[in-house]
């Protein structure tokens, strides 16, 4: 059942329907649900779609932003001179191709750009253009790449010419999608070396605290975060272009904000190192920076003049797995309550919400985008488990479905093609998947090992896409026949 994903416009029915058991064909077709709900949220087509450079009646190129209308953002390129480019993130490659290829500059604009992603780029002519640096950031944690990508960044952001204007001669784009964080990273004082700052950054995620207590902390140590980028790029006409793999509504997030105003403050940055005991787990340079007068505040509303889209988040991706899922016939339903809850929850919750909905729609499709959290008190045992959060969560479902019950499947995927430190996007399970003798309990001891992916690999229920180029959170897809 481990077969690749079908392009888009294959997505449906298994085309020999009728010949194969209930669960198979659902498992087909979860599987090309989530391969179709990838291709109509892909980064080009969203460029498309946003960005457009179109001749005014003065001849004067201008730049749209948005669905053309009275909404839309409007800049006029007749007195631009140079542009500064910044793609951050795992579609930062993809975002730079497709931006670059609609704004066309001419060859009299001044070109310069910072590209910062997983891997090598391969689909932009010449891999890079002229005035173009490459940095293979760090992802989860930063590395030497992170440092150097930062640094080439603030470099040219301060190096941008002529004073604050209403008619800056300098256009800035900041591409940023998710991984960012970890992929641009540089700590506010330069004393404190990389090995300190993947210690900080490993204890903030064993801390225990939230996400957003998190990011208040990552903002105020580094020189990129929490609107930094943003101050910089003062001096010119600044736009940042998101692919968010964040909530709704909380952009500052993503990345942990570079180039948007933070509203976190210092005394709370104090507040939570206390809550969660931090500076006894800090190494001294970063335990005496948190303690100093460089710990300061970060800018906030009103100190910068940048604008900002979205050109993509965890909606799109639910809305297109819904319009697909409708036009297969089945009923269904976007359920997100369970975003952020730790893993067993969250499964047990969708998978009392499809039954529920099976009730009155037999044939019902329940989408839910988010992610969801895997917690244990033995840390090691889960830094060194081979899966990850969605085959965790798939793993964890198909102990719960009852192998004599209905037709029932469930799917849950990354939708950057990476699923913790496994090769694999995420799963697909259902309700037969644990049926022979001993599989139960043998599922049972790989979660509680955290090797999901060798197990379901044996079951060849897992799901390869490979790394997509973008980043819109988890999709988990629940299907009932």
């Amino acid at each position: 059942m481990n077969e690749p994903l079908k392009p888009p416009h294959l997505a449906g029915e298994h085309p020999h329907a009728g010949d194969l058991p209930t669960s198979v064909r659902l498992d087909s077709i979860a599987r090309n649900l989530f391969a179709a709900a990838l291709a109509d949220c892909s980064v080009p087509q969203a460029v498309e779609r946003s960005v457009q450079v179109l001749p005014s009646p003065s001849g004067e190129r201008t730049l749209v932003l948005g669905h053309p209308g009275p909404q839309s953002l409007r800049l006029g390129l007749g007195m631009i001179r140079h542009v500064r480019l910044v793609a951050a993130g795992k579609a930062a490659s993809s975002m730079l191709e497709s931006v670059l290829a609609r704004l066309r500059l001419p060859a009299a604009v001044d070109v310069q750009g910072v590209l910062i992603a997983p891997t090598t780029p391969t689909g932009l002519p010449g891999a890079l253009p002229a005035g173009f640096q490459f940095f293979p950031g760090g992802h989860p944690l930063p590395n030497a790449a992170s440092f150097a990508a930062a640094r080439s960044v603030l470099a040219m952001l301060q190096a941008i010419p002529g004073p604050i204007s209403s008619f800056p001669d300098t256009l800035c784009l900041f591409l940023l999608s998710g991984g960012a964080s970890a992929m641009m990273e540089l700590p506010l004082d330069p004393a404190i070396p990389l090995e300190d700052t993947l210690a900080f950054h490993r204890a903030l995620v064993h801390s225990g605290a939230s996400i957003a207590e998190i990011n208040c902390l990552r903002k105020h140590f580094s020189a990129v975060k929490g609107g930094r980028l943003g101050l910089l790029s003062r001096r010119s006409a600044s736009i940042s272009l998101f692919v968010s793999d964040v909530p709704p509504g909380h952009l500052d997030a993503l990345g942990s904000g570079p180039t948007l105003p933070d509203s976190t403050t210092v005394e709370q940055c104090r507040l939570i190192l206390s809550r969660y005991h931090l500076l006894d787990h800090f190494p001294d340079s970063v335990r005496q920076f948190f303690l100093s007068n460089a710990l300061v505040e970060t800018p906030k509303p009103g100190a910068m003049n940048g604008h900002a889209l979205t050109l993509l988040d965890s909606s799109d991706l639910g809305q297109a797995a819904l319009h697909h899922a409708v036009q297969m016939g089945f009923h269904a339903v976007i359920d997100d309550t369970c975003d952020d809850w730790e893993v067993r929850d969250a499964a047990d919750y969708l998978v009392s919400r499809l039954a529920e909905l099976r009730r009155s729609h037999p044939r019902t499709c329940l989408i839910s985008v988010g992610e969801v959290t895997v917690t244990s008190t033995n840390r090691r045992m889960l830094s060194e488990g081979a899966g990850g959060r969605n085959q965790h969560f798939a793993l964890y479902a198909a102990t719960r479905l009852d192998p004599s019950g209905p037709p029932l499947t469930i799917l849950s995927a990354g939708s950057d093609g990476i699923d913790g430190n496994s090769s694999h996007a995420g799963a697909v399970v259902n309700q037969l998947s644990l049926q022979p003798p001993g599989l139960h309990a043998a599922a049972l001891q790989a979660l509680e090992t955290f090797h999901s992916a060798p197990f379901l690999d044996t079951l060849g229920a897992t799901l390869t896409t490979g790394p997509t180029g973008n980043n819109l959170r988890d999709l988990r897809i629940l299907l009932s026949e």
